[in-house]
């Protein structure tokens, strides 16, 4: 027997779809939220370490990529940062700038997820677990869902699935197969913010490493060239050696950038002009070994790796004009290509997704089907690291939720 109407029914108990869900209660309409898992907001609760970085107060249009760039900038200007921490402080959730502009929860993000439960059930939201939905239909101008727990009716479907980044917490690509059924296209998708893979010579070198941490500057290199102005990537953030590889911010923001094939360059000195300080101590202290040098400015063990890399310490005065220009490009343009990232297994977000082109940027709804929406990260709307995807989801879950 058929499920009561609903006005709406949202597919994801994720970031974007509680919020919608919530936004779409308070201004009238029944709501219901299904999703396959045992619980809501899986991955809410385990991004950040477990504590969420819940929004990024400098959150912009150039913190994306996206086919259309020009997609996200509504909605993000209709539900800013400042409203999401609002919200967090009228529940007496305690927060902490960990970096500028990156807000994390200060206990647990357990505590932000019962904010939206909390709001969602005072907004009359019924939400179902372990329910499938096997089947969407339009019927005249509502829809049909048959799931396995019964046939539901509703007068809109918002997609609110995610992306297929971490599997082991319930990932699909359901999202993309429904828009492939209504005849959307959907981007190239591939895991972002993930860590990299080194071929089995770098990770013979580097073995040693694993646990060391350094700050650095990170940008792709494309065929042997940088793309033109505007399109380059560069980030000065930590990396972190791994036994599998390179991680750390650094890596995973130039990752959603990096495609198969590229080059990293790394400038493992970005605080300093390498060439200037290397010449400076050969003057100074020209009887200093490099790796006396080296140590001062890099963590020891990667200082002496370098050295052991490159199979010369000589003491500073030994430096010529040569080969001191060599150690500045070592240190200032570190060049390697990675073998590939983890994947699926540990990337935080999806690139690419489902085609904005068809979508309304104001109420997230698909052109000429007006009864279903798409919001959040099955979007190709991917943002950096630091918070920013969860805005996102916030602000497409409130615009969708307020045109419903």
């Amino acid at each position: 027997m058929p499920s009561p109407g609903f006005d709406v029914v949202i597919v994801g108990a994720g970031a974007a779809g509680l919020m919608c869900a919530l936004t779409a209660g308070y201004v009238g309409r029944r709501v219901l939220v299904l999703d396959h898992a045992n619980k809501p907001g899986k991955k809410i609760l385990m991004s950040g370490g477990g504590r969420c970085n819940f929004t990024n107060l400098a959150t912009g249009p150039a913190n994306f990529f996206s086919g259309n760039p020009h997609f996200c900038i509504s909605a993000l200007k209709r539900y800013r940062p400042e409203h999401f921490v609002e919200l967090v402080e009228r529940h007496g959730v305690d927060y902490v700038e960990k970096a500028p502009g990156q807000l994390f929860c200060a206990h647990s993000a357990k505590e932000l997820l019962d904010v939206l439960l909390t709001e969602c059930e005072w907004a009359g939201v019924e939400l179902r677990l372990k329910t499938a939905v096997e089947r969407i239909e339009p019927v005249g101008e509502a829809m049909r869902l048959v799931t396995s727990t019964g046939r539901i009716e509703a007068g809109a479907v918002v997609i609110a699935t995610g992306g297929l980044s971490i599997p082991t917490m319930g990932a699909t690509g359901f999202g993309y197969d429904i828009a492939r059924q209504f005849g959307l296209e959907v981007t190239e998708t591939r895991p972002a913010l993930v860590p990299f893979t080194l071929t089995s010579q770098w990770k013979a070198r580097v073995a040693d490493l694993a646990g060391v941490a350094c700050d650095v500057a990170v940008s792709a290199v494309r065929a042997g060239q940088r793309l033109g102005p505007g399109r380059e990537r560069r980030y000065r953030e930590p990396m972190l050696f791994t036994h599998r590889g390179l991680s750390g911010p650094g890596m995973l923001q130039i990752s959603s950038y990096w495609q198969p094939g590229d080059e990293l360059e790394i400038d493992l000195l970005p605080n300093i002009s390498v060439g200037e300080a290397l010449a400076a101590a050969r003057h100074d202290t020209p009887r200093r070994q490099l790796s006396t040098w080296l140590g001062e400015c890099l963590p020891r063990r990667l200082a002496q790796a370098l050295t052991e890399w490159h199979g010369e310490d000589p003491i500073l005065a030994e430096l010529s004009n040569a080969r001191l220009e060599a150690w500045h490009e070592r240190l200032g343009h570190w060049r390697l290509k990675p073998a590939g990232t983890e994947g699926w297994r540990t990337a935080e977000v999806t690139l690419g997704g489902v085609d904005t082109a068809s979508i309304s940027s104001k109420d997230f709804s698909v052109e000429g089907l007006p009864q279903l929406r798409f919001i959040g990260e099955v979007l190709d709307v991917t943002g950096e690291l630091g918070g920013y995807n969860f805005q996102w989801a916030w602000a497409s879950g409130v615009a969708c939720g307020n045109a419903l």
